[in-house]
Parts: C-alpha cells; structure tokens; sequence
C-alpha cells in the first residue's frame, strides 16, 4: 500500500509539474527547469500530499504546495551540483544542468526554479491569503539565510576549518541544510488543514535528520549506479558526518532512535497516520 501510494503521488506531482511549466516557453532556462525536475524520489512532495490529507485540507492546494517544494528541492540541487559547490557531473542518472548546458544556464535555471516556487504559492488556488502568506512565509524561512542556505554555508565553512567538527555541529548543520526542507511540508500540511503543526513539526525534524543519516550510509555503502550520482566524495574529502562520527552501527542506532522518535509525534493521529510511519521506515531503508 505505501509503495502504491508513494508511486502514485510521484506520477501525479511530475504531471502536475509539467502542466504548470508548460506556460514557461522553450527557452534555454525553460528547458532547463524541465530538466531539473525530471525524477527523483519526491518525498518532499509526497509528505505535503499525505500530512494535508491527514489533517482534511484542500487536495488541490496541497498539489500546489508540493510542486513548490519539489522546485525548490531541484534548484537546491542544481546550484549544489555547481563547480563551485560540490562539483558533480551526475544527478539521477543524468548529467547536471551545468554539464548539460553551462554554468551560467545552471545558475539561471535554479534561480528562475526558485522564483517559480513562490509563484505557485502565491496562486489562489493554494488556499485563502492568510494560508498562502504562511505558506510563502514559512517556506522562505525553510529556504533562506536561516535555513537550508545557512546550511550549505556552515557546510562549505566546514571544510576549511581547522577545528572538526562535533556531533552537535553536525546536526545543527544538517538541520538548516537538509532538515529544513523536510520539516516545510510537514508544516505546509499543518497549515492548509489548519491543524496544530507541533506534533507534525517533531515528526518531521526527526524524519530529516534520521534522512541525513541515512544519506551518510550510502555515501559509504551505497551503489553509484543506483544513487545515479557520485558516491563517497564525504569520505575521500575527510568530511565529518553522522558516520565518521558515529560509526556505522552508532549511526544506524541513531537513525532508527529517530525514526522512532517520528512515528511516536504522530500518535495523536493514531492509524490514520500509518502511511506517514511508511515513510519515516522508508527513509532509513531507501538504497538511493
């Protein structure tokens, strides 16, 4: 049942994607966009879909919301793929928008991916205005210079400092650069059934850092061809992570203590909010 619905809601938000892009021309940048949003797992969008149904909100405006995310999740990756961030040629499975065209198209395609966010948002098919004023707001948050960019900064400050660092570093740094970008749709969720966010919100934090754990996992044990990107790039550049840290069996104690921690936030929803507990297994489970 989870694998169907997980399946199905990835089917219905690359349709979705590409009808709202299908205004945006055949440009170089338009083209690009495209391209970025092609694949992947779309968890973060699948977990916008599943909490707003979980707590009675409008199907269409959780579709919105989960497009948003899932452009925001593409150009993150773009601009991260950059020569100048991680240097990557792949990305599931395909080369990089900077390889696949230039780095000037890369840096143009995730910021127009970004702007294209807010856009949906904004729309008024994503809720009432108090809705798409918290939706826009929180998600800028999630995003910006107190969120998942302040996260890649203290990522890139980290490999030239000469103090390593500390497990609680590391979480701090992995809860702005990944966490806050799944923490959104939980609260994405929250906010369009109007529902109370503090238990979806545990749910979620816990969810990313147990995902950031696991993507540790694989950088060291994961198979390239699967991941459709480079593996083991963390450890050939001495970067401290969850496993480097921790070990791999402390790390994978840590990750099922959190995953634990995720599906007992959830127990105000009782069954309802199995599918969410599917997910927060999946992630720690997930070969890519």
């Amino acid at each position: 049942m989870f694998e169907t619905r997980l399946t199905d809601a990835q089917d219905a938000i690359a349709r979705a994607l590409s009808d709202r892009m299908a205004t945006l021309g055949s440009d170089r940048v338009a083209e690009g966009m495209r391209y970025a949003t092609v694949g992947g797992k779309r968890l973060r969008g699948f977990m916008v879909l599943q909490v707003t149904r979980l707590t009675g909100g409008d199907a269409r405006a959780a579709m919105q919301a989960a497009c948003a995310v899932e452009c925001i999740h593409a150009y993150s990756l773009v601009h991260d793929d950059l020569p100048c961030m991680d240097d990557d040629d792949l990305r599931r499975g395909l080369p990089t928008v900077h390889r696949k065209w230039d780095e000037a198209t890369a840096v143009l395609v995730g910021d127009a991916l970004q702007g294209f966010a807010f856009e949906l948002l904004a729309d008024p098919v994503t809720g009432d205005s108090d809705q798409r004023a918290d939706l826009v707001a929180t998600l800028a948050r999630a995003t910006g210079p107190r969120g998942m960019v302040l996260g890649q900064a203290q990522d890139i400050a980290a490999e030239t400092s000469a103090t390593p660092l500390t497990l609680d570093d590391i979480t701090e740094l992995q809860a702005n650069k990944t966490g806050a970008l799944l923490e959104w749709p939980a609260l994405a969720g929250a906010i369009l059934g109007r529902a109370d966010p503090a238990p979806l919100r545990r749910y979620a934090r816990a969810l990313g850092l147990a995902f950031q754990i696991a993507d540790d996992i694989l950088d060291i044990e994961g198979d390239a061809e699967k991941a459709g990107k480079a593996l083991r790039k963390d450890a050939g550049a001495g970067k401290a992570t969850f496993v480097s840290l921790l070990g791999l069996d402390g790390a994978r104690a840590r990750a099922k203590a959190l995953i634990n921690e995720a599906e007992a936030a959830l127990s105000p929803y009782g069954p309802e909010a199995e599918t969410l507990k599917r997910l927060a297994r999946f992630v720690i489970s997930r070969d890519q």
